[in-house]
Order: structure tokens, then C-alpha cells, then sequence
């Protein structure tokens, strides 16, 4: 069996191209259900975002696997595969389960180590196991990404420092303040990055927020979406003394804010300390402001300076997730090389139960006298002889499954303890369970040739 992923992510294709790949979430399980049934696909995962479209399947035959995903993506979006085909990227195996783990630690981001992924990769997940399209593999590879995302976050920095400009400056004033719980909030212009700005500080616990701009309606527009107020430019300069924070991003050709109007105004405020913070370019902000007592003012060169520190700190701390990935790839190989030693184990099992029953049926027959409390006690401290004599030699086979000549230890194994005709019997019922089940199943994919 083999892990591989297809798809195309923000670093391989524009967003022109991106959203012609976007699966309606409604149809998710529809397309779920025709991977699942494609040829040589034994399991698989959709991952679905703004930023990226993955496909993740168990595969028996990987050399073709990506040619029938490619035939799957052509008739599911009705797009020709040479449309396409520069854009996606292909991984197999180790390179697959790493990349898996990237993703959900929020490594391979458009914002290096946001979470917000990790949220997508489980409800991926949950509905792939809902509709039946997972199983042993991904079941386990899957629970062990989320895991892992979880822990990344939890025991490094690498989602603590802001990373966006807007963000920056939200954090800072929450440096200066504490919490915005109980401050007033006053953004000036009522475009893109002001729309950012209010939504990080609305998340930040801000309860009064006024919004302004030259356009009142945009104002207003703006202050709706996060229960805020609008006024008009003059208003909001008229009660700058009632402001705690004040944010700008207008895109005027000149301030919008004087030195002598903000100096009038300080001298009504009592000492409380005024934060301002300038996103826009050319400036809105006079830079004299930033002398004068109790003013703190920051422009944009001072955020992306905090923001390039932030992102360097971030990278550190992806250098310790990325160790944390490859000992998890190790941990998933060794499961993945006990599952080829799984049905010699359990037919060595099956042995050791028929000869400890039937060696208790002759025991009983020769011992009439013995009552059943007689004979369960026997059961059990036989049963318990055998279980303590096989412990070793399974948990040597395990190991040794999973080392580089795991396939000779594996057959020496079946050949010590003669479980030919147990492992003989094994395969018949898998066998006649995998007609059954293709009777049950018929696929319902038609795949476009090359």
C-alpha cells in the first residue's frame, strides 16, 4: 500500500486557477463517494480550502494512481487535464505523510503557523471517515496529523507573534493597554486593512468602536458589520479626547491629523495615554505628533519591522516543529510495518487457541471428575502459560518487521511456528470478503483515458 497526495495550493497555482478547482462543500460527499470507488483507490481525504485543494488517497498501484486523480479532477470540474497539470504537485509515500503533517502544523500556510488549517484538515477528515471513505490507514495517519498539529502549537511560540500588519497593530496596543474591554476604539478610513484592523480588534474583547471616513455610508457599512458607530471625519476629530486608540488608514493625500489638533486636545485628556497607529501610505498622520506627551504613535515602517521580527521568530519555531514531524514519520513506518506482521500474529494466535482447546477437550475426557469450577481454573493457568510464552515472540516479530530485512524475519517467523495453513486460511477469507464486497460495490467513476 502507499500514501499520495495531488493538489494545488497558493505557492503552485494563482487564484484564477484555484477557484475553478473549489469544491462546493455540499457536494464534498458526492465527490467523496467516486474517490472512494475509484480504481486502485483504497482510501481517501478531500482537503478543500481557499488556499489549497488535496486530494489524499490509500493507493495499491501508485504508478497509475495519479493518472485516474487526474482523470477524476478533469470530469469533476470539467477541466482538460492540460489546463491543469503545471499546477499540481505530486507526493508519495514519506514525502506524502510529511507533507500531511505540514500542512496541519500550519508550516506550508500562506501565515506560517496559522491554525486555522488544522481545523480544516479535521473536518476533512471527519467527514471522509463519516461517508466511509477511510480506513485503517488514513484512520490512523490522520488522528496522528491532528495530534501532532495540536502539540505544535501547543508546546512551541510559532502562533504568538503577530504576523500581519493589521494584527502588529492591534498587539501593540494591547502592550500599552492590556485589554481593549474598556477603551474606545477610533478607526479613521474604512477600506480593506481598516476592515482587518476592526475585526482583529473586535476579537481582542473591543466593545466601542467608531468608524469614519470621507464616505460616510462606507462608515456606516463598516461600524454594522462589528456593531460599531459611525461618524463623519469632523465628528471624530471634534472628540478626539474621548479616544483611547485611534488607527489610520484613509489613503488621503495629506494628514488628516495635525500636531495643533491633537496637542488642543491632549491637554482636555487628563494624562490618559493616546495610541495611534498609521497603516497608510503616504502617511495620514502628522509625525509630530509622536513627540508630544502621552502619545504613542507607530506607522507602517515600524509594523512591518515587527512583523519581519515576528516572522523570524516563527521560523525558529518551525525549525522545532519540523523535528517534531520527522520523529512522528517515524513512529507512522514502524505502524505501518507491523501491519504486514498483524495476520501472522493473529495466526499464530488461532494456532495456539486450537491446540490449548483441544488439549484441554483430551485433559477433561481423561480427568471425568473434575467439576467446572475445577476445570475453568485449569483453563485459565493454561491459557495464561501460553498467552506469557507467545508474549516475546510477538513482540520480537514486531520489531523486526519494521527493520530493513523485516520481510525475511517475517517469512523465517511463519516457517518456525508452521503457520502456513493458518495464514492459507486467512487469505481464502479475505479473498472471498473482497468479491463480496466488490458485488456490493460497483464503481461509479468513469475514468477518461490518457
Amino acid at each position: 500500500m502507499h500514501v499520495m497526495v495531488m493538489g494545488l495550493n497558493y505557492r503552485t497555482a494563482p487564484v484564477e486557477v484555484r477557484e475553478r478547482f473549489s469544491f462546493v462543500e455540499s457536494e464534498l460527499p458526492g465527490a467523496l463517494e467516486e474517490l472512494k470507488h475509484m480504481k486502485s483507490v483504497l482510501e481517501g481525504v478531500i482537503i478543500a480550502t481557499c488556499n489549497r485543494t488535496e486530494i489524499y488517497v490509500v493507493v495499491d498501484k501508485p504508478y497509475m494512481s495519479g493518472h485516474y486523480i487526474k482523470g477524476f479532477l478533469e470530469q469533476w470540474f470539467g477541466i482538460p487535464r492540460e489546463e491543469f497539470s503545471s499546477y499540481i504537485y505530486v507526493h508519495q509515500d514519506e514525502a506524502a505523510i510529511a507533507h500531511l503533517f505540514s500542512v496541519t502544523c500550519g508550516l506550508d500556510s500562506m501565515v506560517l503557523g496559522e491554525t486555522q488549517i488544522l481545523g480544516q484538515v479535521r473536518k476533512a477528515f471527519l467527514l471522509a471517515q463519516e461517508q466511509k471513505a477511510t480506513g485503517t490507514w488514513f484512520n490512523r495517519l490522520f488522528k496522528q496529523a491532528i495530534t501532532l498539529g495540536k502539540r505544535a502549537h501547543a508546546e512551541t511560540a510559532i502562533g504568538e507573534n503577530a504576523v500581519s500588519v493589521s494584527y502588529a497593530a492591534v498587539e501593540l496596543g494591547k502592550r500599552i493597554f492590556g485589554g481593549f474591554e474598556d477603551k474606545v476604539v477610533l478607526i479613521l478610513g474604512a477600506g480593506k486593512m481598516s476592515e482587518l484592523t476592526v475585526k482583529h480588534l473586535s476579537g481582542g474583547g473591543a466593545k466601542k468602536v467608531l468608524v469614519a471616513n470621507r464616505t460616510y455610508a462606507r462608515a456606516q457599512e463598516l461600524a454594522r458589520q462589528f456593531n460599531g458607530t459611525a461618524c463623519t471625519m469632523q465628528q471624530a476629530i471634534a472628540g478626539l479626547d474621548q479616544i483611547d486608540i485611534l488607527i489610520s488608514s484613509t489613503g488621503s493625500e495629506g494628514y488628516v491629523l495635525t500636531a495643533s489638533e491633537v496637542a488642543h486636545k491632549m491637554g482636555d485628556r487628563t494624562n490618559r495615554p493616546l495610541f495611534i497607529v498609521d497603516i497608510a501610505v503616504p502617511r495620514d498622520i502628522d509625525p509630530a505628533i509622536g513627540e508630544l506627551e502621552h502619545v504613542f504613535l507607530y506607522d507602517i515602517d515600524d509594523l512591518e519591522g515587527i512583523v519581519e521580527s515576528n516572522m523570524d521568530i516563527r521560523r525558529l519555531e518551525a525549525l522545532k516543529i519540523e523535528t517534531m514531524i520527522e520523529a512522528e514519520i517515524v513512529e507512522f513506518q514502524e505502524w505501518v510495518g507491523t501491519l504486514e506482521v498483524q495476520p501472522m500474529i493473529h495466526a499464530l494466535r488461532q494456532k495456539s487457541a486450537s491446540i490449548h482447546e483441544s488439549t484441554m477437550q483430551s485433559l477433561f475426557n481423561k480427568l471425568p471428575e473434575l467439576d467446572q469450577r475445577q476445570q475453568a481454573m485449569i483453563r485459565r493457568l493454561t491459557k495464561s502459560i501460553v498467552n506469557q510464552m507467545m508474549h516475546d515472540p510477538i513482540h520480537r516479530i514486531k520489531e523486526m518487521a519494521g527493520e530493513v530485512d523485516g520481510a525475511e524475519a517475517i517469512k523465517l517467523f511463519s516457517q518456525i511456528f508452521a503457520l502456513e495453513d493458518q495464514l492459507g486460511d486467512l487469505e481464502e477469507s479475505s479473498v472471498e470478503q473482497s468479491i463480496n464486497e466488490t458485488h456490493e460495490a460497483e464503481p461509479v467513476l468513469t475514468l477518461i483515458s490518457m
